[in-house]
């Protein structure tokens, strides 16, 4: 790292103000500031001491999602093989032509063959992700002047997790620079965003490119096969309709978003965030809450036309994302409540809604993305009326 160290110091004045490389100075920080620790402090006589940054609070979350991506590698792979498998299909296109020429093969059984399947479908999307989302990071920053900020290192891997693993390249570049562009820079950059940028990016996809982003086709990384998620089902028939066991959705071997399908390792990171300080217990607490009650309102009516009035709160927890938006989207310190009176409000209203979205809505059976980004638009008007109520009681106590 010495020699790195060196190179970079070496450079450093032609990014300087009047070098000649100064226009690409968030550039060369960026680079600088990923690999080390910054050596400058700021000036001043009093300062507000703590010993977290942003660049570390990212990297805390990005620790925490090394799990939930581990395990989407090799579900994502796992559904592939088992698809071709049971309907007698051979694997094609680039992908499994590289596979080939390694040496692997497509065996469900086979622990490397599913993570290096998964793999292959992964990285692409990933790699699309950040060359186009980093580099309007690295365009906004020079334009304006400023530092490359690491928020997009955890917007760059939520986002490609979000997805199913058959979206097309060409989207995954449209909808990311539609995340950070309209979901962030406008707004002024990290910091300040009202939406969640990763979520953002999803519902422009959602939205525009419904066939690629929806459906049955999806969600098995296998072209030509049609398998309908846990949920598709549900909104068909109800809890009987739904074909995998409830053990094997909390463990997350069911098809769906590549990152979203394993509750047990989302609560894994809850407790890593929860125990390390970056996540708030409150929103995940709260959203749970919220969930159970509407989901129990809904078991209580009845419906002879909605089966999905009958989906207890138990298989809402493991089915579609609700794990994941619970425990890494909900709690994007940047788009979510800052007060903890407002967490609990948050949390709460975010799990209720999604659930009303979930249930009257069949066409739509999942419904944690709109709900979370409806209440982006609201936390700072709870924050507002938490706020206001605080300093009412304590001037009413003054007096």
């Amino acid at each position: 790292m010495k020699i790195l160290r060196d190179i970079l110091d070496k450079q450093e004045p032609l990014f300087h103000k009047g070098g000649k490389l100064e226009f690409f100075y968030p550039l060369y920080e960026m680079l600088d500031t990923f690999a080390f620790t910054p050596g400058h402090a700021a000036e001043g006589n009093t300062h507000v001491r703590d010993g977290i940054d942003l660049k570390r609070t990212m990297i805390t979350v990005a620790f925490a999602l090394g799990p939930v991506v581990l395990f989407a590698l090799y579900n994502t792979g796992f559904q592939a093989n088992n698809a071709l498998a049971s309907a007698g299909m051979e694997a094609a296109g680039w992908r499994a032509d590289i596979i080939r020429m390694i040496g692997l093969g497509f065996d469900p059984a086979n622990i490397i063959h599913n993570f290096f399947h998964g793999l292959m479908w992964f990285l692409p999307i990933f790699i699309v992700t950040q060359v186009a989302g980093g580099l309007c990071e690295v365009v906004f920053s020079t334009i304006r002047k400023h530092e490359v900020n690491e928020g997009f290192l955890v917007s760059g891997l939520l986002y490609p997790l979000i997805l199913p693993p058959t979206i097309p390249l060409w989207q995954v570049a449209i909808g990311i620079i539609f995340g950070v562009v309209v979901g962030k820079e406008i707004f002024g950059g990290t910091g300040r965003n009202i939406f969640n940028p990763a979520l953002t990016a999803r519902a422009f996809l959602f939205f525009a490119y419904p066939a690629q982003i929806s459906g049955d086709a999806v969600w098995t990384a296998v072209d030509g096969y049609t398998g309908a998620t846990g949920l598709a089902q549900a909104a068909r028939g109800g809890v009987e309709a739904i074909t995998h066991s409830w053990n094997d959705a909390f463990i997350g071997f069911i098809p769906g978003s590549i990152g979203e399908t394993s509750t047990l390792l989302c609560f894994v990171g809850a407790g890593y965030l929860i125990m390390t300080g970056i996540g708030s217990w409150r929103i995940m607490l709260s959203m749970l809450l919220g969930m159970i009650g509407m989901s129990l309102v809904f078991n209580l009516i009845g419906s002879d036309t909605n089966p999905m009035f009958s989906l207890t709160p138990a298989w809402h927890l493991v089915l579609g994302g609700f794990a994941f938006a619970c425990v890494f989207m909900a709690t994007d310190p940047v788009s979510a409540a800052m007060t903890d009176t407002g967490r609990w409000v948050y949390g709460f209203l975010i799990g209720a809604l999604g659930v009303l979205i979930r249930v009257v809505n069949p066409a739509y059976p999942e419904g944690w993305m709109l709900a979370i980004l409806f209440m982006n638009s609201v936390a700072p008007l709870i924050d507002y009326f938490v706020v206001e109520k605080n300093i009412n009681r304590r001037m009413a106590r003054d007096v």
